[in-house]
C-alpha cells in the first residue's frame, strides 16, 4: 500500500515545481523530500522523478500518480474535516468554488442567508471557472462547485445532464443568453432589454466580436455557425464589466449570460435574449448521497438564491 505521507511529498513536488520548493512548502529538510521520493519509486517500481537542467520534473508516471494522489489526499483531507465536525470538534466548515457571474449575484445572496440561518457555519470561497472548480471539488478542496453548460434549444437534443465522473449536480438556474451590441445614442433603451423580434446573428457578421473563456468561445463559435457565418473575434476577456465596456465603446459585439448582465450592467449596451439560448447553472458535489449537513445547507441557500434570480417567465 502507497504511503500516503510521501504521497503528499510528491503532490508537494509536483505543485511547487521543485525538490526545494516542495521542502519549503513542507517545512521538511530537502535530504528528507528526497528520500520519500527515492522511497516511493521503490514502492512504486517506476521512476518517478528526472533530471531536468538543474531542476527537476516529474516523469510521465510521476505525474500520473501525482495527480491520483492529489485528488486521494484531498478527499481524506475532506473526510476529516466532516468527521470533525460531526463529532463536535469544530464547528461546520463549507467550501465553494463559483464562476464570476455567479460571485456577483447568487453567492452573496446565498451566503448572507446562511450567514442568518446558520451563524456558526464557516464559509470559505474560491473563484475558479468549471474546468478548475470540477477539478478542485474531485481533489477534495471544495465541497461544492457552481459550474454551467451552454444549450441550444433549437439544435441541442436535449438539455445537458448534471452528473458528470462521480460528481453530482442540482440544476440551479436555467437563464437565457443574450446579443449585446451598443445601445444607439440617446436611446431610451440604453441598458435596458430591447422590445421587438428575435434577433439575427448573420445580421452582425461583419462586425467584430468579442469572447470570453473558453467553454463561451466555444459556444459563441457554435452560435455563428448555426447562422452561417465564422465571428472575426477582435478581443478576448473573462471579464464581463470589460466586455460590456468594449461594446459600449464601438468596439464589438458579444453574447453574455443573465448572471453577467445583473452582476453588473453598463448602461452603454443593449442586451437582446437569442432564441433557444441557455446556460444551465448547476451545483455540484462529489460522492455518494446523501451530502454532509453543511454542504446540503449551502445548496439548499444556492438553489433559494437562484430562484431569486432567476428571469420573470
Amino acid at each position: 500500500m502507497l504511503d500516503v505521507t510521501r504521497l503528499r511529498v510528491l503532490v508537494a513536488v509536483h505543485r511547487h515545481g521543485s525538490v526545494t520548493a516542495a521542502a519549503r512548502a513542507l517545512n521538511y529538510a530537502q535530504p528528507s523530500v528526497s528520500h520519500h521520493i527515492a522511497r516511493l519509486e521503490a514502492e512504486t517500481g517506476a521512476r518517478l522523478l528526472q533530471r531536468a537542467g538543474r531542476g527537476v520534473r516529474l516523469t510521465d508516471a510521476g505525474r500520473l500518480l501525482a495527480e491520483r494522489a492529489e485528488e486521494i489526499i484531498g478527499r481524506l483531507d475532506a473526510a476529516e474535516n466532516e468527521l470533525a465536525a460531526h463529532v463536535g470538534l469544530r464547528q461546520g466548515r463549507v467550501r465553494l468554488a463559483s464562476f464570476p457571474s455567479a460571485l456577483g449575484t447568487i453567492v452573496p445572496a446565498a451566503a448572507a442567508r446562511l450567514e442568518a440561518d446558520s451563524p456558526g457555519m464557516d464559509l470559505m470561497l474560491a473563484e475558479a471557472e468549471p474546468p478548475e472548480a470540477l477539478r478542485m471539488l474531485r481533489a477534495g478542496y471544495v465541497d461544492v462547485a457552481l459550474v454551467f453548460r451552454h444549450y441550444q434549444a433549437d439544435a441541442d437534443p436535449q438539455p445537458p445532464g448534471a452528473d458528470e465522473e462521480g460528481a453530482r449536480g442540482r440544476l440551479l438556474l436555467d437563464e437565457p443568453v443574450h446579443l449585446v451590441t451598443p445601445a444607439p445614442p440617446g436611446s431610451a433603451a440604453a441598458g435596458a432589454e430591447e422590445a421587438g423580434g428575435p434577433p439575427d446573428l448573420s445580421a452582425h457578421s461583419k462586425q467584430r466580436w468579442i469572447a470570453g473563456c473558453e467553454r463561451c468561445r466555444g459556444y459563441l463559435l457554435r452560435q455563428c455557425a448555426l447562422a452561417g457565418f465564422t465571428p472575426k473575434i477582435a478581443f478576448t476577456t473573462d471579464d464581463y464589466v470589460a466586455v460590456q465596456a468594449l461594446v459600449a465603446a464601438g468596439l464589438g459585439v458579444t453574447t453574455l449570460p443573465g448572471l453577467c448582465l445583473r452582476a453588473a450592467r453598463h448602461p452603454g449596451v443593449r442586451a437582446v435574449p437569442l432564441p433557444g439560448a441557455r446556460r444551465h447553472v448547476f451545483a455540484m458535489t462529489y460522492g455518494e448521497p446523501p451530502d454532509p449537513p453543511a454542504t446540503a445547507r449551502l445548496i439548499d441557500v444556492l438553489t433559494q438564491a437562484a430562484e431569486a434570480q432567476a428571469p420573470a417567465a
